[in-house]
């Protein structure tokens, strides 16, 4: 078998719940051993962005909020969702302005990574953005954010000792750090 087989069989697939932003749906399958089983897949309909806005002395922003699937508070980097048809790195400035008031004449891509990949089909893009320029935020009704301006060294300790746990962010602050970005 290659890498590209698939050795899943598909019998029936059942949507069992849809709203907005996702669709969870029950498939009953024939299993990689070829036995019968099931599968839950849950489909975001929108992809997500995160943008990591770096100042000219290396500070970067960071919004905090409370996240309700967790029932916790949160540090993070500018996030949001890409509709199909939306591209990424308009979003990305989009979010960077609606969460924070910054606006960027740069942006660059650092990553594409899958989420949760054995129950969702989640994608994430990440952006780093500079040669910023502050603003007044425009957040959403949802939005109760705090946001806060740190040396980059201080959201690298964040992740390093998991006070940020967001796997877009932990990606991001990351990469900027192992691409030598700052």
């Amino acid at each position: 078998m290659s890498d590209q087989d698939n050795p899943w069989k598909t019998k029936k697939t059942i949507r069992q719940y849809e709203n907005p932003w996702i669709q969870v749906d029950h498939h009953d399958v024939i299993n990689a051993a070829g036995n019968p089983g099931v599968y839950g897949t849950v489909h975001f309909k929108n992809r997500a962005v995160g943008v990591l806005p770096i100042a000219a002395n290396g500070d970067i922003w960071l919004v905090g909020q409370y996240r309700f699937p967790l029932q916790q508070y949160h540090w993070e980097i500018p996030m949001g969702g890409a509709p199909q048809g939306e591209n990424a790195g308009e979003c990305a400035l989009r979010e960077l302005r609606e969460e924070t008031g910054l606006r960027a004449k740069s942006l660059q891509a650092i990553g594409h990574v899958h989420l949760s990949n054995s129950i969702t089909d989640e994608e994430g893009f990440l952006f780093v953005a500079t040669d910023l320029d502050e603003g007044e935020p425009e957040m959403e009704e949802t939005e109760v954010l705090t946001i806060k301006r740190l040396p980059f060294e201080e959201a690298l300790a964040m992740v390093n000792d998991g006070r940020i746990t967001d796997v877009l962010s932990v990606l991001a602050i990351s990469r900027v750090r192992l691409l030598g970005i700052i």
